[in-house]
């Protein structure tokens, strides 16, 4: 049995707000330190990631399907 994934679209601005911030960390911070650097860089690729995801995989009929109920 296929079931499709059910992966809400995100906004423009998710995917924005990871990019700047992947280059504001890059930059600037992760110069002046190291730990907080990274750990922002991180933070930011993986805003990014679900991004991607969120645009390759999320369906196109918005709203999702709000007709399954829950197996409880």
């Amino acid at each position: 049995m296929h079931k499709e994934p059910n992966i809400a679209p995100l906004s423009g601005g998710y995917m924005i707000t990871s990019i700047v911030g992947l280059i504001i960390s890059i930059f600037y911070i992760l110069p002046n330190s190291n730990t907080w650097g990274f750990t922002l860089v991180l933070f930011f690729t993986l805003m990014f990631i679900a991004a991607m995801i969120s645009m390759t995989y999320a369906p196109g009929d918005w709203p999702l399907r709000m007709d399954k109920k829950p197996k409880w």
